[in-house]
């Protein structure tokens, strides 16, 4: 009996290269079903293709050669991800750190787009310092879990208010500070078309439907005259107009108005890093049954490694912080449970390089409905919030709140972990471990008073 059991458990035939790296029989998978995994993968977050220089163009930088960064640095981090840390996680450059980067960085703080790239390339070497140091725990476990999700639900109401604005859904009023904008006007409708038929594609679980939105919508624009369509060939020049531009000397040589706000900006782009990857790890991991017994995540140091080599690699090429995507749930589902997947969904961003030039032609209102969309599905994590208790419920609402009303992540951040340690403190639960807890308290109070004296 133990002599065939022993014949069923030895694989037939040698094992190829791909088993042996990803150890898919280990694993529960084959090769095919990595394969299509990735692709799924890829359909559900390739909008970020087309999403991330609407964005970024909005800080004057190049949309074409934005387009191209992304797809290369979201190539290169997958795949990293997949060699590496054999996991079925999927990077790209992040929603909401992408925002901050161009709507508080560079057009709020008047930061140019080259100093705020050597900010992300700093923040990128600081957060694999801290991973390789060890610090990273000490971080993670003074931060209560509750305010991670806070965190991310306030950057998708953040991220919707830009969709909304972008589309003219919403616009300024000096008496309401906000309104109803023209539904009439033709960048409106166009968005709510857009906005209706993302909808309409996912509640269907078509996959792709983000992508497949935004090129429908593109299409009517072009229909109805509203896009410009002048297509020029494809040359490799407009792929540099980003690449190695990052000005480091001018990350250190921010002064006078910017001398603290150096901090903030490094600060903001390390933990919302930080939260989206430990965010994402959970739910990925935990989907795809590879958590250990204890509820950890496996091989978690070189998960992390990869997405700070991936952000710094990506502000050499010219995009905001890389990071995890949680769309790669969508390749775990559809059976994903090795590195393939991430290489597979690599290779495809690569290959969309090639044609990225072309997203200079997708307009505003096209991008509008998916940041709307992608806002809306970034507030389930808030389901984590104990609401009815006041000590989370108080800091989780002040984070929710201040990120989208303050048009900054680093408010919301600031306001949330203040609240918490002044409410522990007020109720007498501090303990010592708190320590790191208190210390971020004070800095934002000093940052507080420090932006009310200027």
């Amino acid at each position: 009996m133990s002599e065939s059991t022993t014949t069923i458990e030895t694989p037939d035939g040698p094992r190829g290269p791909l088993e042996r790296w990803f150890t898919l029989r280990e694993r529960g998978t084959t090769a095919r079903t990595e394969v299509l995994a990735g692709v799924t993968t890829f359909l559900t977050m390739a909008y970020i293709v087309l999403v991330n220089p609407a964005i970024l163009g909005t800080a004057g930088m190049p949309v074409a050669s934005v387009a191209a960064a992304t797809c290369f640095a979201a190539a290169f981090a997958s795949i990293l991800m997949g060699f590496v840390a054999n996991t079925p996680l999927a990077l790209a450059p992040g929603m909401g750190l992408n925002a901050y980067f161009s709507f508080t960085v560079v057009q709020q703080m008047g930061v140019p787009w080259q100093v705020a790239l050597g900010c992300v390339f700093v923040s990128g070497v600081a957060f694999l310092v801290l991973t390789l140091t060890g610090v990273r725990q000490l971080i993670v476990a003074s931060i209560p879990q509750y305010l991670f999700a806070a965190v991310a639900g306030g950057i998708g109401l953040f991220i919707g208010f830009i969709g909304f604005k972008d589309a003219g859904i919403v616009v300024a009023n000096p008496a309401t500070f906000v309104a109803l904008g023209d539904l009439r006007a033709p960048g409106a409708a166009l968005a709510m078309f857009g906005l209706l038929l993302i909808g309409a594609l996912s509640v269907w679980n078509v996959r792709g439907a983000m992508l497949i939105g935004i090129l429908a919508t593109t299409v009517v624009a072009w229909l109805f005259g509203m896009v410009s369509v002048s297509p020029e060939p494809y040359s490799l020049a407009a792929l540099t107009g980003t690449a190695f531009k990052l000005d480091l000397a001018g990350v250190f040589g921010l002064g006078g108005s910017h001398g603290l706000g150096l901090m903030e900006i490094l600060f903001v782009f390390l933990f919302v890093d930080l939260f989206d990857n430990i965010g994402t790890l959970v739910a990925v991991t935990k989907r795809a049954g590879l958590m250990d017994s204890e509820g950890r995540i496996p091989r978690l140091n070189r998960i992390l490694i990869t997405d700070a080599t991936a952000t710094i690699v990506g502000s050499l090429a010219g995009t905001s912080t890389v990071t995890s995507y949680v769309e790669s749930a969508a390749g775990v589902q559809a059976g994903g449970r090795t590195g393939l997947t991430a290489v597979v969904t690599g290779l495809l961003f690569l290959a969309t390089m090639f044609v990225a030039p072309y997203a200079q032609l997708i307009p505003l209102a096209a991008t509008a409905p998916a940041l709307i969309i992608v806002g809306g599905l970034m507030l389930l994590p808030l389901t984590e919030v104990k609401w009815e208790d006041p000590l989370a419920a108080l800091p989780a609402f002040l984070t929710v709140a201040m990120i989208p009303f303050t048009f900054s992540i680093a408010n919301g951040l600031a306001f949330g972990i203040t609240a918490h340690a002044a409410l522990k403190i007020v109720r007498g639960t501090v303990e010592k471990k708190d320590w790191f807890l208190l210390l971020l308290a004070v800095l934002f109070v000093a940052r507080f008073v420090w932006m009310g004296a200027t």
